[in-house]
Protein backbone atom coordinates (compact mmCIF):
# COMPACT_ATOMS: atom_id res chain seq x y z
CA UNK A 1 0.00 0.00 0.00
CA UNK A 2 0.86 3.82 -0.86
CA UNK A 3 1.28 5.48 2.55
CA UNK A 4 2.61 8.81 1.40
CA UNK A 5 1.43 12.43 2.32
CA UNK A 6 -1.18 13.29 -0.48
CA UNK A 7 -0.69 16.84 -0.20
CA UNK A 8 -1.99 19.79 2.09
CA UNK A 9 -4.99 21.42 1.17
CA UNK A 10 -5.47 24.52 3.74
CA UNK A 11 -3.77 25.42 6.35
CA UNK A 12 -4.85 28.83 8.69
CA UNK A 13 -2.05 30.08 11.50
CA UNK A 14 -5.48 32.23 12.94
CA UNK A 15 -7.74 29.01 13.29
CA UNK A 16 -4.76 27.07 14.24
CA UNK A 17 -5.66 24.15 12.48
CA UNK A 18 -4.40 22.54 8.91
CA UNK A 19 -6.24 20.19 6.48
CA UNK A 20 -4.56 17.25 4.63
CA UNK A 21 -4.90 14.80 2.52
CA UNK A 22 -3.82 11.21 2.83
CA UNK A 23 -3.83 8.35 0.39
CA UNK A 24 -3.72 4.45 0.68
CA UNK A 25 -2.99 2.41 -2.25
CA UNK A 26 -2.59 -1.63 -2.38
CA UNK A 27 -2.69 -4.43 -5.47
CA UNK A 28 -5.35 -7.05 -5.27
CA UNK A 29 -6.47 -10.25 -7.53
CA UNK A 30 -10.09 -10.17 -8.57
CA UNK A 31 -11.74 -13.03 -7.27
CA UNK A 32 -15.04 -13.44 -9.52
CA UNK A 33 -14.99 -14.42 -13.39
CA UNK A 34 -17.82 -14.18 -15.57
CA UNK A 35 -17.80 -15.20 -18.60
CA UNK A 36 -20.65 -14.96 -21.23
CA UNK A 37 -20.73 -17.32 -24.34
CA UNK A 38 -23.13 -15.97 -26.72
CA UNK A 39 -23.51 -18.19 -30.15
CA UNK A 40 -25.75 -18.37 -32.80
CA UNK A 41 -27.77 -20.67 -35.49
CA UNK A 42 -29.81 -19.19 -38.43
CA UNK A 43 -31.87 -20.72 -41.02
CA UNK A 44 -35.02 -21.32 -42.52
CA UNK A 45 -36.61 -23.95 -40.71
CA UNK A 46 -37.04 -23.16 -36.79
CA UNK A 47 -37.27 -26.72 -35.75
CA UNK A 48 -33.88 -27.36 -37.49
CA UNK A 49 -32.56 -23.94 -36.24
CA UNK A 50 -33.22 -25.46 -32.97
CA UNK A 51 -31.77 -28.04 -32.70
CA UNK A 52 -28.68 -26.82 -34.45
CA UNK A 53 -29.02 -24.58 -31.47
CA UNK A 54 -29.37 -26.92 -28.90
CA UNK A 55 -26.63 -29.20 -30.63
CA UNK A 56 -24.13 -26.13 -29.58
CA UNK A 57 -25.30 -25.96 -25.92
CA UNK A 58 -24.14 -29.54 -25.10
CA UNK A 59 -20.89 -28.40 -27.23
CA UNK A 60 -19.96 -25.39 -24.94
CA UNK A 61 -21.33 -27.63 -21.53
CA UNK A 62 -18.50 -30.33 -22.94
CA UNK A 63 -15.96 -27.76 -23.43
CA UNK A 64 -16.56 -26.31 -20.37
CA UNK A 65 -16.54 -29.24 -18.41
CA UNK A 66 -13.43 -30.42 -20.24
CA UNK A 67 -11.98 -26.90 -19.15
CA UNK A 68 -12.76 -28.60 -15.16
CA UNK A 69 -16.17 -26.15 -14.27
CA UNK A 70 -18.68 -27.60 -12.55
CA UNK A 71 -22.35 -27.53 -13.75
CA UNK A 72 -22.91 -25.00 -10.56
CA UNK A 73 -20.71 -22.52 -12.36
CA UNK A 74 -22.43 -22.85 -15.53
CA UNK A 75 -25.38 -20.58 -16.32
CA UNK A 76 -27.76 -21.21 -19.31
CA UNK A 77 -28.83 -17.97 -20.63
CA UNK A 78 -32.89 -16.97 -22.31
CA UNK A 79 -33.13 -17.79 -26.27
CA UNK A 80 -33.80 -15.09 -28.46
CA UNK A 81 -35.34 -15.91 -31.61
CA UNK A 82 -35.31 -13.46 -34.31
CA UNK A 83 -38.01 -13.99 -36.90
CA UNK A 84 -37.17 -11.63 -40.61
CA UNK A 85 -40.12 -12.31 -42.01
CA UNK A 86 -42.07 -10.54 -38.96
CA UNK A 87 -39.96 -7.53 -38.64
CA UNK A 88 -41.66 -4.48 -40.16
CA UNK A 89 -38.28 -2.68 -41.37
CA UNK A 90 -36.52 -6.01 -41.55
CA UNK A 91 -33.78 -6.57 -44.65
CA UNK A 92 -35.02 -7.70 -47.59
CA UNK A 93 -33.94 -10.64 -48.90
CA UNK A 94 -32.13 -11.88 -45.76
CA UNK A 95 -30.18 -15.07 -46.34
CA UNK A 96 -31.84 -16.85 -43.43
CA UNK A 97 -35.34 -16.47 -42.08
CA UNK A 98 -35.05 -17.15 -38.52
CA UNK A 99 -31.30 -16.16 -36.44
CA UNK A 100 -31.25 -18.08 -32.95
CA UNK A 101 -28.83 -17.01 -30.17
CA UNK A 102 -28.49 -18.45 -27.10
CA UNK A 103 -25.79 -17.60 -24.38
CA UNK A 104 -24.05 -19.70 -21.49
CA UNK A 105 -22.71 -17.73 -18.53
CA UNK A 106 -19.66 -18.94 -16.65
CA UNK A 107 -19.32 -17.73 -13.24
CA UNK A 108 -16.75 -18.62 -11.04
CA UNK A 109 -13.69 -17.78 -8.34
CA UNK A 110 -11.19 -19.76 -10.04
CA UNK A 111 -10.01 -16.80 -12.05
CA UNK A 112 -7.06 -18.28 -13.40
CA UNK A 113 -9.11 -21.38 -14.88
CA UNK A 114 -11.39 -18.96 -16.29
CA UNK A 115 -8.56 -17.39 -18.32
CA UNK A 116 -7.15 -20.27 -19.64
CA UNK A 117 -10.25 -20.98 -20.83
CA UNK A 118 -10.55 -18.13 -22.51
CA UNK A 119 -7.52 -19.28 -24.64
CA UNK A 120 -8.91 -22.20 -25.52
CA UNK A 121 -12.04 -20.92 -26.77
CA UNK A 122 -10.41 -21.11 -30.25
CA UNK A 123 -11.51 -25.35 -29.81
CA UNK A 124 -14.96 -24.21 -29.63
CA UNK A 125 -14.70 -23.05 -33.02
CA UNK A 126 -13.30 -25.50 -34.35
CA UNK A 127 -16.05 -27.82 -33.53
CA UNK A 128 -18.62 -25.40 -35.29
CA UNK A 129 -20.06 -23.04 -32.61
CA UNK A 130 -20.13 -19.68 -33.78
CA UNK A 131 -19.32 -17.17 -31.03
CA UNK A 132 -20.93 -13.77 -31.21
CA UNK A 133 -19.98 -10.20 -29.71
CA UNK A 134 -17.34 -11.92 -27.73
CA UNK A 135 -15.74 -9.45 -25.44
CA UNK A 136 -14.06 -11.54 -22.46
CA UNK A 137 -14.59 -12.01 -19.33
CA UNK A 138 -14.95 -9.69 -16.64
CA UNK A 139 -12.41 -10.14 -13.33
CA UNK A 140 -14.52 -8.48 -10.06
CA UNK A 141 -12.51 -7.91 -6.77
CA UNK A 142 -15.18 -8.65 -3.94
CA UNK A 143 -13.31 -8.45 -1.08
CA UNK A 144 -13.35 -4.55 -0.02
CA UNK A 145 -14.95 -4.96 2.87
CA UNK A 146 -11.75 -7.30 4.08
CA UNK A 147 -9.06 -4.37 3.37
CA UNK A 148 -11.48 -1.51 4.16
CA UNK A 149 -10.22 -1.10 7.66
CA UNK A 150 -6.34 -1.66 6.84
CA UNK A 151 -6.53 0.50 4.03
CA UNK A 152 -8.38 3.52 6.02
CA UNK A 153 -5.72 3.33 8.63
CA UNK A 154 -3.14 3.37 6.21
CA UNK A 155 -4.80 6.35 4.76
CA UNK A 156 -4.98 8.44 8.23
CA UNK A 157 -1.40 7.43 8.87
CA UNK A 158 -0.26 8.66 5.88
CA UNK A 159 -2.61 12.51 6.61
CA UNK A 160 -1.15 12.70 9.96
CA UNK A 161 2.12 12.38 8.53
CA UNK A 162 1.84 15.38 6.18
CA UNK A 163 0.13 17.32 9.22
CA UNK A 164 2.88 16.19 11.44
CA UNK A 165 5.40 18.00 8.48
CA UNK A 166 3.67 20.95 8.44
CA UNK A 167 3.36 21.33 12.17
CA UNK A 168 6.55 21.16 12.38
CA UNK A 169 7.77 23.50 9.80
CA UNK A 170 5.59 25.92 10.78
CA UNK A 171 7.00 25.79 14.77
CA UNK A 172 3.58 24.36 16.19
CA UNK A 173 2.67 21.19 17.57
CA UNK A 174 0.04 18.61 16.50
CA UNK A 175 -3.73 18.72 17.94
CA UNK A 176 -6.43 16.17 17.74
CA UNK A 177 -8.78 15.78 14.38
CA UNK A 178 -11.50 18.58 14.19
CA UNK A 179 -13.19 16.63 11.18
CA UNK A 180 -12.44 13.88 8.83
CA UNK A 181 -13.85 12.59 5.84
CA UNK A 182 -13.33 9.60 3.20
CA UNK A 183 -13.50 9.42 0.01
CA UNK A 184 -14.79 6.74 -2.37
CA UNK A 185 -13.06 3.51 -2.94
CA UNK A 186 -11.92 3.03 -6.01
CA UNK A 187 -10.85 -0.46 -7.73
CA UNK A 188 -8.90 0.29 -11.25
CA UNK A 189 -7.29 -1.55 -12.99
CA UNK A 190 -3.44 -2.42 -12.18
CA UNK A 191 -1.82 -2.08 -15.57
CA UNK A 192 -3.13 0.32 -18.39
CA UNK A 193 -5.75 -1.01 -20.36
CA UNK A 194 -6.53 -1.06 -24.04
CA UNK A 195 -9.20 2.25 -25.69
CA UNK A 196 -12.86 0.91 -24.97
CA UNK A 197 -11.85 -1.67 -22.00
CA UNK A 198 -13.10 -1.38 -19.02
CA UNK A 199 -10.90 -2.21 -15.50
CA UNK A 200 -12.84 -5.44 -15.41
CA UNK A 201 -11.20 -6.70 -18.20
CA UNK A 202 -7.72 -7.07 -16.02
CA UNK A 203 -6.75 -9.36 -13.37
CA UNK A 204 -4.85 -7.19 -11.06
CA UNK A 205 -6.58 -4.39 -9.55
CA UNK A 206 -5.13 -1.67 -7.71
CA UNK A 207 -6.99 -0.44 -4.89
CA UNK A 208 -6.84 3.35 -3.74
CA UNK A 209 -8.66 5.62 -1.00
CA UNK A 210 -8.08 9.19 -0.20
CA UNK A 211 -9.02 10.55 2.95
CA UNK A 212 -9.41 14.28 3.72
CA UNK A 213 -8.69 15.17 7.83
CA UNK A 214 -8.34 18.27 9.73
CA UNK A 215 -5.77 18.81 12.60
CA UNK A 216 -5.84 21.29 15.44
CA UNK A 217 -2.55 23.19 15.88
CA UNK A 218 -1.25 23.98 18.74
Amino acid sequence: GGLIAYGLIDARTGDRIVTVRGLAERDAKADLAILPLRFTRSGDDLAAVQTAIDGDVTKVRGFLAAQGFKPTEIDLGRLEVLDNNAREYGPQNARARFILGQTLVVRSNDVDRVQGATRNLSDLVRQGVVLQEFRGASYIFTKLNDVRPGMIKEATASARSGAAQFAADSGARLGGIRSASQGSFEINSRDPVSDGQSADASVQKRLRVVTTITYALK
